[in-house]
């Protein structure tokens, strides 16, 4: 009988990998986890503790495709599955795809038994089919061959396998979560490759003395007594299971605002991001990270952590740069994206208030050129207004004078716009156009150099 896996609760330290792989228990849609480490560092450790993590699946029973007997696929190979059909719970799959494995074993093919014994064509199942609802698990992927690989990415991305072998067309579901690790000192992905994982994840050993012992005796007492050790954290792996379940339940209505859109654009173009899917990804994580945090809408918080998981393996950077995202400049950026947000809501809000004034300027215009020429004697839309008063008024607004009778010519019309009964308080007046004019340069000046404090 098999050892049951380390707990994930019991994992000490490695909060980023946990979280990375937690968000993407939540949302496949993430696109997958690439850990990047050196050896000893509990990468596969992490990923086989993740499995006791999902919750069962109803599947048909006796199919080998895992179909859902709630979501049934019509073009399953197996045969079409009535309504009713058998079906049984069983643990979600982890299944693990060796190094050297062929495409044939990976992809499925021909099922030769069946062609010999009974002269027909069948499909046998591969590795894809058997991760279908569950996690497909690569141990140094930076070893397997490209074309698995962009087997292994094109199937994650599209949720479905698609296989040609001697004449046997077969389509069926491949949806899994899909985690790969590597040590980078035995080679790299190439970056198309990398590109294509969901989120990545850098892990270290741990400097911290008393964590290194606590990690030393929890491994001591699991290898001594795995059915005890994996009893005593029974209850803390129930609680995250229970967590991933409410998350999934609450992520289709998790609410993620344009302005938080644009910082997460802002800080993909400023790191020199290529193509979209890095944009795209930090969205979907982010909302997952909500969902796993309790919260119905997204933060900012929620995009700072989860620009950090999706974007160092997407940032263009020469061979001498040190992998990861700079937080520090992470922050600066999403500071000014806010600011600029702010700038440009208050220049919007000031080009609606030039828009209110200058019909109101305008009639003014209009009556004092009549009275000019002797067509009014007085303002036809204030009758007790002298005529004066807003002929001065009218000169001010093209720069001719600065004041009218000693006051400030903002100050006098307002006074003249409270008589009119356009304005209540003075404090409410609108502006003259050179004084909105120049505000909305000051802002425009200021959208360059404003950095508010925190994010």
């Amino acid at each position: 009988m098999s050892r049951p896996p380390f707990p994930f609760s019991a994992l000490v330290g490695q909060a980023d990998l946990a979280l990375a792989l937690l968000l993407n228990a939540v949302s496949p849609a993430v696109g997958g986890v690439l850990v990047r480490g050196e050896k000893g560092t509990a990468k596969s450790t992490a990923v086989r503790g993740l499995s006791r993590l999902l919750p069962e699946i109803q599947i048909v029973d006796s199919c080998p495709f895992n179909c859902d007997p709630w979501a049934l696929d019509p073009d399953c190979p197996a045969g079409t599955h009535p309504l009713g059909a058998p079906r049984r719970r069983r643990p979600a799959p982890l299944v693990e795809l060796p190094v050297g494995a062929s495409t044939d074993r990976v992809a499925g093919s021909l099922d030769l038994e069946r062609a010999l014994t009974e002269g027909r064509r069948g499909f046998e199942p591969g590795l894809l089919a058997a991760a279908h609802r569950g996690i497909l698990y690569v141990d140094e992927v930076n070893l397997l061959g490209d074309h698995l690989v962009d087997l292994l990415l094109d199937a994650a991305a599209l949720g479905v396998n698609y296989v040609e072998r001697e004449g046997v067309s077969v389509r069926h579901a491949a949806r899994f979560l899909l985690v790969g690790t590597m040590n980078p000192e035995e080679g790299e992905l190439r970056p198309q490759l990398l590109d294509r994982f969901g989120v990545t994840v850098e892990v270290r050993g741990n400097a911290d003395p008393a964590e290194r012992v606590e990690v030393i005796r929890r491994r001591l007492a699991y290898e001594a007594d795995p059915d005890g050790f994996a009893a005593a954290w029974a209850a803390p792996d129930a609680a995250l299971t229970e967590r991933i379940v409410a998350a999934r339940r609450r992520l289709p209505g998790v609410r993620l605002d344009d302005g938080l859109l644009e910082r997460i654009a802002a800080v993909c173009a400023a790191f020199a991001v290529d193509g979209l899917r890095g944009d795209i990804v930090t969205a979907k994580a982010a909302l997952a990270l909500a969902a796993w945090e309790g919260r119905d809408a997204v933060t900012l918080a929620d995009v700072r952590r989860a620009a950090l998981l999706a974007l160092p393996h997407r940032r263009r950077r020469g061979p001498m740069d040190a992998p990861g995202l700079d937080e520090d400049e992470l922050d600066r950026i999403l500071r000014q994206a806010g600011a600029l947000q702010r700038t440009l809501a208050r220049l919007d809000e000031h080009r609606v208030r030039l828009q209110r004034f200058r019909p109101a300027a305008q009639q003014d215009r209009v009556c004092a050129a009549q009275a000019e020429r002797g067509r009014l004697g007085r303002h036809a839309a204030c009758e007790r207004q002298p005529l004066q008063l807003h002929a001065q008024l009218d000169a001010a607004a093209r720069g001719d004078v600065a004041s009218v009778g000693g006051e400030p010519v903002a100050q006098v019309d307002h006074r003249a716009d409270a008589r009119r009964g356009k304005r209540a308080p003075l404090a409410q007046a609108r502006p003259r156009p050179e004084v909105a004019l120049d505000e909305l340069g000051r802002l425009a000046l200021a959208a360059l150099e404003e950095q508010p404090p925190g994010l």
